[in-house]
């Protein structure tokens, strides 16, 4: 049935000339082996190890043993193929709702140090004024993802790190901001709402913020087990707009697994969702 679900935006996503022209094939599958490859070799020495002990206990510990093992490969295969339609098939890196943006609006690119987007913008809405930031605390932020992904994937040389509770910007300063699957790792809740509050300061009156997460949901439960526990729930998504004074005008899904929020001021606009 997921895989019924996700096939609905793959037609689209061949179609795509933003993704097709920016990106490596595999890129996506690639970087999520690439970054949490302690977890592939930690499986695959487990299969190594157990298959043979296996063969030398009782027949119901055997059935029992192999369906385990069988259970948890299936689950990997899942795993992979799911983030394979969702990072490198579907349109998810097409950036599709900054189409309708004016020409010379400014936008603020902001992320967790990892930066995947700010080459798409540039090369495909260069009439947007764009500035990237990044909010990485080694401190905070204790992901061992993340560090490979820094190490691999350097900023952009005009990235600003900034503190998720203080954004070096005027009141009123940007169209959009930006936050693509970075949000997630302030685990804090605090942080967090703050973080939101800091965005919303610097926002215009009439901006916009897009916010694209992966969500604490069946869909990902059923492909990441329990490392859907890394992302938050959409009631606390929607709890966190809501602290940090934001409301939702729009949600859209990229496959079954990914949303994408559009914020405004919570005070001009009735929310929607």
């Amino acid at each position: 049935m997921v895989f019924r679900s996700a096939s609905d935006y793959i037609a689209g996503a061949r179609s795509s000339k933003t993704m097709e022209l920016t990106r490596k094939p595999l890129q996506g599958v690639f970087n999520v082996v690439r970054f949490n490859w302690h977890y592939y070799v930690g499986f695959l020495v487990a299969l190594a190890i157990a298959y043979p002990l296996l063969s030398l206990t009782p027949f119901a510990v055997q059935v029992i043993g192999y369906w385990a093992l069988w259970s948890v490969s299936l689950n990997v295969m899942i795993t992979l193929t799911v983030s394979w339609l969702i990072y490198d098939r579907s349109n998810l890196y097409s950036l599709t709702w900054l189409a309708d943006v004016p020409s010379g609006s400014t936008l603020l690119n902001i992320n967790a140090g990892f930066d995947e987007t700010s080459e798409l913008i540039t090369q495909h809405y260069p009439s947007l004024s764009l500035e990237v930031c990044d909010f990485y605390d080694p401190e905070k932020h204790t992901e061992l993802s993340i560090k490979r992904a820094r190490e691999a994937y350097p900023l952009p040389p005009k990235t600003v790190s900034v503190s998720t509770d203080h954004l070096p910007f005027p009141d009123d300063h940007f169209d959009v901001c930006v936050a693509m699957l970075s949000a997630h790792e302030i685990r804090d809740k605090a942080e967090r709402i703050q973080f939101f509050k800091e965005l919303r300061r610097v926002l215009a009156a009439e901006g916009k913020i897009y916010v694209t997460e992966h969500q604490r949901d069946l869909a990902n439960f059923l492909v990441y087990s329990r490392g859907a526990f890394h992302f938050q729930s959409p009631k606390a998504w929607k709890a966190t707009f809501q602290e940090a004074g934001l409301t939702v005008v729009d949600k859209k899904k990229t496959t079954p697994f990914i949303t994408t929020y559009a914020l405004s001021h919570g005070d001009l606009l009735e929310p929607k969702y």
